[in-house]
């Protein structure tokens, strides 16, 4: 019998502090640059300041990109671009940095690290670092099969815990967070449209690299047929992860989870990353409070998402490739936003307010008050 309870996380998780959102706010109004002239640049610092709960906000100065990865079985039924089994050829590209998410983390001076959770592969094909955490081979197709064993889905869950654990450990104070999978928007379609009441052509999209109208059918169908077998698990977390998503995707639902206990940003990348999310919000309602929407990448699944998550994305560039690409483009972004936030200087204080500090309290106290004739008359009669 399992001995993870999803329940803990309810009662883990704490918004970002109010009060210092408050005091980053009131800083804010007393800086040279009128409120609201930066746009959600201001949203972004106060944003910063209260996950942080600091004012002012410190600079994020070790963003890490982190990129959960394997291959989905429902990929044979030819839904996507790329030929079933293909994550393992992604990740070996990541790794010697032939990928948009590679050339831009160096370019950036981010590190980057790659989860393999199911790719289809033999485990020494890539360096332990990137094996360790490995649930399986592959993983089922999602139209006929489960895709993990209730105890594959509860070991890649904690997986991703154990990531976030991890990061926030090694002094990392934000997360990229993207995939690289193949069949894995089929599978995030599935969790949206069962975690939204909706059907599978509202959520089906073209992917990271735009399928023809053909497959697009043949994806619609996967994520139809899959969408009956859902239904079912609805109320349980855990259960809809074996039954519909993956071990990547169940990893990042846990790896979501515990970076929101250990108060660590995200910024969440595509479609796959926004349905973890969204089954991470059915946990613990107050875990995205801790995310950020970094690009809208075109799939009306994130889309769908995102809306009922209440995030707005922070970019609209047309990035469909995946991997955490378009998300990696908004670091900069949340990056500028705490820098403004920190660094610029309060107006100065007004004539009046100036002599007003300048009056010294104590001072004034231990002036003799003036003396009252008429008291003193008194007094002496």
């Amino acid at each position: 019998m399992s001995s993870l309870n999803l329940d803990d996380f309810t009662d883990l998780i704490e918004r970002p502090d109010g009060g210092v959102r408050r005091d980053a706010e009131a800083r804010r109004e007393r800086q040279i640059v009128p409120p609201g002239a930066l746009g959600r640049l201001d949203d972004l610092g106060e944003w910063l300041a209260a996950a942080q709960g600091s004012v002012p906000v410190r600079p994020v100065e070790r963003p890490r990109v982190v990129l959960f990865a394997g291959d989905h079985g429902v990929a044979g039924l030819g839904v996507s671009a790329r030929p079933a089994g293909g994550a393992a050829q992604l990740v070996r590209e990541v790794l010697e940095g032939g990928r948009p998410v590679s050339v831009l983390a160096r370019r950036l001076g981010v590190p980057l690290r790659v989860v393999d959770m199911a790719l289809d592969c033999e485990p020494d094909a890539f360096p332990e670092d990137v094996v360790r955490h490995r649930v399986r081979r592959g993983s089922g197709r999602i139209d006929v099969e489960d895709a993990l064993t209730p105890e594959e889905a509860e070991a890649a869950f904690l997986a991703g815990v154990a990531v976030a654990d991890e990061e926030a450990d090694s002094g990392t104070d934000l997360v990229v967070l993207g995939d690289v999978s193949v069949g894995g928007t089929t599978a995030a379609g599935v969790l949206v449209a069962a975690l939204c009441g909706t059907d599978a052509s509202v959520v089906t999209g073209r992917g990271g690299e735009a399928i023809d109208d053909l497959a697009w059918m043949r994806k619609c169908a996967a994520i139809r047929d899959a969408l009956r077998r859902a239904r079912p698990v609805l109320g349980e977390q855990l259960q809809l992860l074996a039954t519909v998503g993956g071990a990547d995707l169940a990893a990042m639902t846990g790896f979501l989870l515990q970076c929101a206990v250990r108060k660590l940003p995200v910024v969440l990348d595509g479609v796959v990353a926004a349905a973890c999310a969204l089954v991470g919000q059915r946990i613990a309602f107050r875990a995205p409070d801790w995310w950020l929407a970094g690009q809208r990448s075109g799939e009306p699944g994130q889309a769908k998402a995102l809306d009922r998550m209440a995030l707005e994305p922070l970019l609209d560039q047309g990035v469909t490739v995946g991997e955490g690409a378009g998300a990696l483009l908004a670091l900069p972004l949340v990056q500028a936003a705490a820098a403004l936030a920190a660094e610029l200087p309060e107006k100065p204080a007004a004539p009046a307010e100036r002599e007003a500090s300048k009056a010294d309290p104590e001072e004034d106290s231990e002036k003799e008050p003036e003396k009252d004739p008429e008291r003193e008359s008194l007094e002496e009669g």
